[in-house]
């Protein structure tokens, strides 16, 4: 492409995440060299006024209460799906079919089964995808992931990890679309998924698993203090034990009522050699243990993020000085762009959301049933 090349940008939903994927746009341009540029061309919301606000915010030329009218444009290249998750395999469908390249929030539909026609339909069309797995993109852990691949800490025996959040703690909280069964799941399919998405990228593919889900809130109410209320299907917390393909083994905890916790996506990985330790809470840091320390100063270490852990230094050019959430997510965005310019970045795509999903309906299945389940795919 030439340095002139511009790809335009459609942003349907304007909410936590769809402000999120703008200021990404905004922001990549400013911080890596990209081979086009991004044109924030059009935002679709609920109503022509919800968009025309989030606008006018958020910096896009245009603005349509339309999601539709914003696929058929033929001025968009890219459009960014931030919606809630039974809304996503329709959209999906809909603008790969008009050819452009979709970068679409997790979970990546309610189901695997719908995942895997989108992930389907997206192959044959030759078209890009991403899934919004941006904590993946935290230099931290692609430290992790060659302190891991290079032998570091030996043959990796076992790794725990947990998504912890608050922001279903109060059961007072009015019910809303997050407990809708037929969005696939609770706490796992919701920020569940980015823990198996972690566990994948560090780890390796998981196997079988032995599932437990709890709904730990039966009810919630239709509005704040109303008397009416109606009853909770899904899950508020869930936990698996699970095997990888290489033969180690873990555990994995999803709860969105973790009273006091805001943003937990911790893990540690037992080797041979020595260990690894994260908490998202402290996440331009890395700890790690090495047996081979000498008597009297074994311990984990505490690694600060800088610019020798790319691309850090793109932001900053002093060592803990420390980035943060929506730089996780400009460089999603850029990993998402250098591959439609045709490179190769190891971005989640499509076909890891689906694999993903396929380790939550295990995970579903291993607990309806009280058995060991393998993963489909």
């Amino acid at each position: 492409m030439t340095e002139d090349a511009e790809l335009a940008l459609g942003l349907i939903g304007s909410g936590f995440m769809g402000r999120t994927h703008a200021f990404a746009f905004a922001n990549v341009g400013r911080v890596f060299t990209l081979p086009f540029n991004v044109v924030p061309e059009l935002l679709a919301d609920v109503t022509e006024a919800d968009a025309a606000r989030a606008a006018k915010a958020l910096g896009f030329h245009r603005a349509t209460g339309d999601w539709r009218s914003l696929i058929a444009d033929p001025r968009i290249g890219i459009v960014a799906i931030t919606t809630p998750n039974t809304l996503h395999r329709e959209m999906a469908l809909a603008a790969i079919a008009a050819g452009k390249h979709v970068y679409c929030e997790k979970p990546l539909a309610p189901t695997a089964a719908d995942a895997r026609v989108m992930t389907a339909a997206a192959e044959r069309a030759g078209v890009v995808t991403g899934v919004g797995f941006n904590y993946l993109k935290n230099p931290m852990l692609a430290l992790a992931r060659e302190i891991i691949a290079s032998g570091e800490i030996g043959t990796v025996r076992s790794f725990q990890g947990i998504h912890a959040e608050d922001y279903m703690a109060d059961a007072e909280a009015p019910w809303s679309w997050r407990l809708d069964p037929a969005g696939g799941g609770g706490a796992l399919a919701d920020i569940g998924s980015h823990i198996i998405a972690t566990a994948r990228y560090l780890v390796g593919p998981i196997e079988r698993v032995l599932g437990d889900v709890v709904t730990a809130i039966p009810s919630r109410p239709m509005a704040r203090g109303s008397a009416e209320r109606r009853a909770v299907q899904v899950d508020d917390v869930a936990r698996a034990h699970v095997r990888f393909a290489n033969g180690a083994t873990g555990s994995l905890e999803a709860n969105w009522i973790a009273t006091g916790r805001k943003m937990r996506h911790d893990f540690e990985v037992s080797g041979s050699k020595g260990g690894l330790a994260f908490t998202q809470e402290r996440f331009n840091e890395l700890r790690l243990y090495r047996t081979d320390d000498p008597a009297g100063r074994r311990g984990f270490r505490t690694i600060f993020a800088g610019p020798e852990h790319p691309p850090y230094g793109a932001f900053c050019v002093a060592g803990g000085h420390q980035i943060g959430f929506n730089d996780l997510k400009t460089i999603e965005v850029y990993d998402l762009l250098r591959a439609i310019a045709g490179e190769t970045t190891g971005h989640a795509d499509f076909r890891e959301g689906l694999a993903v999903l396929e380790t939550t309906e295990a995970i579903y299945a291993s607990a309806r049933e009280g058995r060991w389940v393998r993963v489909s795919g």
